[in-house]
């Protein structure tokens, strides 16, 4: 950590602004064929909900480095996430792909080893690579109980998965570094920048992958078992304006929709909380992500230090949301606004200042983006659309190389904690969701302009709306033939981890994270596992 570490930013911020290379001039188109090409730096962050990046959400906490990439750069206003969950979402990013092309449907279910990436890429084009951090996009990874909940999300039970989101206050006012694991990898990465980035003779790009503002995981035993823990120190939450935080409607169970219902329930959210509960996780929440800024922070002033600011092109984004107690849930796994709306900021060589940019983009468009910055050849088999066009602050039905941007953006989802596949189509002010087979579960339709917290769903009232969303949807992915192969391939993989079990599956299947709730009817669980496994390939099951 530099000198005073993330201390006094308000002095640091000013000293980068009066430095910022570009300031108070216009911005230049990238260099032709035979210049130098810029280098990159993505720092990408867990769970950062993308509407605090601009107004109102960021009258509620301090975060000067997204503010000065604000300042300095682009903010997109309407960037998604193509799958609200972890290693799918990451999955889209790094391979350009949409979920239902790579078919990472779950945690557990990413790239294949061995995937080429856009940084692979761009090593290939003469880039000089480096990451740091929590990759993430690859399969095989996170916990049994994680992989087994996605897998039985057809199962005809409801049992909780997760302990009751809590909230805890650790350190003084003098403890900055509370995720620990984030700094030490922000210090590799700040320290790569002032020690090797600063002699290269090429370009490079730099990836910082960081956990945070993701809730900590409680102890496994004890009183919390299972919780997910918004964990903060007071120096952090000094930074959160209490007043300033919105507390959300808390629906009644029985008007929400079906699917919230099951994700509620999974997420131990259907009891009650007080309006004091609910603000102190906002609050320790927006904490965390005022930490996460304090780490993009250090990045930025690495590179100001070492004069490569000027010839580094920087992206911050996010790989998802977070509810924070929205629609009666935390977490992600929603394609509400707060779950499924990411960060994206751009600033650097050639991007236009002061730019609030309000086309729809999502994560798949990185991948194209990145290309086109190392001027290598992008491929025409990928699902997003390089954003230089916009970031050079072209017009907003500018063509790319690609070709024609489209109006919509696209996200799915097919993981644990909720009971149906769905997709989520946004254009304009519409955001419309589709669930499994486009009949047994009721779609649900948003006009996020008169309605930005998504509090009524009038897919009812506008019938021809939702049909013409429908057949713009199925024209960019046939929905009801991806959930039942997603259906399938759960019950696969549930029968070949359960055969690798042998005798001792009910002991294994009953200490998962929802053993508090199996272990009252474990019979009465197992049961409904074994007339799942039994059912043929006929219906769906209607929720």
């Amino acid at each position: 950590m530099p000198s005073g570490g993330p201390l006094g930013r308000a002095g640091q911020v000013l000293l980068l602004m009066a430095a910022a290379p570009w300031a108070g001039v216009r911005p230049r188109p990238f260099a032709p064929g035979g210049q130098p090409r810029p280098s990159v730096v993505v720092v990408a962050c867990d769970s950062l909900d993308g509407r605090l990046t601009f107004y109102p959400g960021n009258q509620t906490v301090d975060l000067p480095f997204i503010n000065f990439m604000k300042r300095f750069g682009t903010v997109f206003l309407n960037a998604y996430t193509n799958s609200p969950i972890c290693c799918p979402s990451r999955a889209a990013m790094w391979s350009g792909l949409f979920i239902h092309l790579t078919e990472s449907w779950n945690n557990f279910k990413g790239l294949d080893p061995g995937y080429v990436t856009w940084m692979d890429l761009m090593e290939k084009h003469g880039y000089h690579t480096q990451k740091y951090g929590k990759l993430d996009y690859t399969s095989g990874h996170h916990s049994v109980s994680n992989r087994v909940e996605a897998w039985t999300r057809d199962v005809d039970f409801l049992l909780r998965q997760e302990g009751r989101p809590m909230v805890n206050l650790t350190g003084d006012r003098k403890h900055v570094r509370v995720m620990e694991a984030d700094w030490q990898n922000t210090d590799k990465a700040v320290n790569w920048i002032k020690k090797e980035a600063i002699n290269l003779t090429q370009p490079f790009v730099l990836y910082l992958g960081l956990n945070l503002p993701h809730p900590y995981p409680s102890p496994y035993a004890g009183e919390n078992f299972g919780s997910s823990t918004f964990l903060t120190s007071p120096y952090w939450l000094e930074k959160v304006t209490y007043e300033a935080i919105k507390i959300p409607k808390w629906p009644s169970l029985s008007e929400i929709h079906p699917v919230d219902y099951y994700s509620s329930y999974t997420k131990n959210c259907t009891g009650e909380f007080t309006k004091q509960e609910v603000r102190n996780i906002r609050a320790f929440y927006y904490a965390m992500c005022a930490e996460t800024d304090a780490m993009l922070g250090e990045v930025i002033s690495a590179l100001r230090d070492t004069g490569l600011l000027k010839t580094t092109i920087i992206i911050f984004t996010a790989d998802h949301g977070e509810l924070a107690m929205e629609h009666r849930q935390f977490y992600k796994m929603s394609m509400y606004e707060g779950s499924s709306h990411v960060p994206l900021l751009v600033m650097g060589p050639g991007i236009k200042n002061q730019q609030q940019i309000p086309n729809v983009v999502s994560l798949v468009d990185i991948y194209p983006t990145m290309l086109d910055i190392a001027r290598i050849p992008v491929p025409q088999n990928l699902s997003g659309y390089s954003l230089i066009p916009l970031l050079r602050g072209k017009p907003e039905n500018g063509v790319s190389s690609e070709g024609h941007r489209p109006s919509w953006v696209l996200s799915e989802f097919h993981g644990c904690n909720v009971n149906s596949s769905m997709y989520m189509l946004r254009t304009g002010k519409w955001k419309y969701i589709a669930y499994s087979d486009g009949h047994s579960v009721l779609p649900q339709l948003f006009d996020l302009t008169a309605d930005p917290d998504e509090l009524t769903n009038i897919a009812v009232k506008f019938p021809a709306m939702v049909h013409s969303l429908d057949k713009i949807l199925r024209s960019i992915v046939n929905y009801p033939k991806v959930s039942s192969s997603v259906q399938e391939y759960n019950k696969r993989q549930f029968i070949s981890w359960k055969q690798s079990l042998g005798h001792n599956y009910s002991n294994v299947i009953a200490n998962l994270r929802w053993h508090q709730d199996w272990l009252k009817e474990p019979k009465k669980y197992e049961n409904a596992i074994d007339k799942w496994l039994s059912q043929s390939k006929t219906g769906w099951k209607f929720l």
